[in-house]
């Protein structure tokens, strides 16, 4: 397994984030391989317009042949946000500034010998940049207000564990392979590569709508792990129809949402619902029983109380697709 050793002023600095490119990336990955049920509908959207670039953009397609292992990815990919607001084009620009041969080298680690294309092509940065201008113009961006808004979401979902749960708490829920060890470890990966020191610089925890948690990194001291958004934040919650018809379907999926404590803020940005609704539905489930709550800092949190939680222990429908 991979690790990464942290120490406490590491953890105490390490923030949630979003980008722009991370996005993009996952997006690509999600484009070339097989996915789970509620990226579908997505996937068959956008696949025949992307398969169409690929066959008129022989480097494109040589690119990606090269550019993803079964656990590796080629680190051009992998650049982290200095800025959280930083859009798409900001970030390319450390791609952008790599030569042809950084570029060849970044894709040997995944495959070598690489195709006769990238061996004799040049401007690999530009042809790279394109094509994740591409897949962010035509995939991402036209529902990225409505995607950014569920990965800040499931940001305030989970950051608000910490107090509770402690850092253990927090990892413990990004992935199956992530988890803390103790002593200043933590487990990344299932993935047999060395301990990578974080101690003394940047972590920060990306949220993205991905299939399974990555490392990476803008050296020499910024690293990450970008994880899958879940649940109601992902559009893979699905309701029983028992349940919407003892509760309605909005407190249905309001209750089903706080499995863990939920602010009422990650509420409406998963479920488009205003905040006065949201409101109402709260006060009429906790007046219920079916809900707890308590003031954390600015926010206040609600999950399921142990009725709430019998109460949607009914066996689900299948899991409603992400359009």
């Amino acid at each position: 397994m991979s690790e990464f050793l942290v120490d406490a002023d590491t953890l105490a600095n390490a923030r949630f984030a979003t980008s722009e490119l991370t996005e993009t990336v996952s997006a690509l990955k999600l484009l070339l391989r097989p996915v789970e049920p509620w990226f579908r509908a997505w996937k068959d959207t956008h696949r025949p317009a992307f398969e169409a670039r690929l066959a008129a953009e022989p480097v494109w397609a040589a690119l990606l042949e090269s550019a993803f292992g079964r656990s590796w990815t080629a680190d051009f990919l992998t650049s982290l946000p200095l800025d959280p607001d930083a859009k798409l084009a900001d970030e390319l620009d450390a791609l952008l500034r790599l030569d042809d041969d950084e570029i060849r080298a970044d894709l040997r680690v995944v495959r070598d010998p690489l195709p006769a294309i990238l061996d004799s092509e040049s401007a690999l940065a530009a042809s790279v940049a394109d094509l994740l201008t591409w897949v962010w113009t035509h995939t991402v961006e036209p529902d990225w207000p409505r995607r950014r808004r569920l990965l800040q979401a499931d940001i305030v979902s989970r950051t608000s564990r910490l107090s509770e749960q402690g850092w253990s708490g927090v990892l413990r829920g990004l992935g199956p392979d992530v988890q803390w060890l103790g002593d200043g470890r933590i487990q990344v990966n299932r993935w047999d590569y060395p301990v990578t020191d974080v101690r003394g610089r940047s972590l920060m925890f990306i949220a993205t709508h991905t299939q399974r948690v990555s490392v990476s990194w803008r050296l020499p001291d910024r690293f990450a792990l970008t994880y899958p958004v879940t649940g109601i934040f992902a559009g893979t919650t699905a309701l029983a129809e028992p349940l919407v018809d003892l509760l309605g379907r909005n407190r249905a999926r309001i209750l089903t949402a706080a499995i863990d404590p939920i602010s009422t803020t990650a509420l409406v940005a998963a479920t488009g619902l205003s905040l006065a609704t949201i409101s109402d539905h709260l006060r009429i489930l906790t007046a219920a029983g079916l809900l707890e709550r308590r003031r954390s800092g600015r926010s206040v949190l609600y999950w399921q109380s142990d009725t709430g939680h019998r109460v949607t222990q009914i066996p689900p429908e299948p899991p409603q697709q992400l359009a």
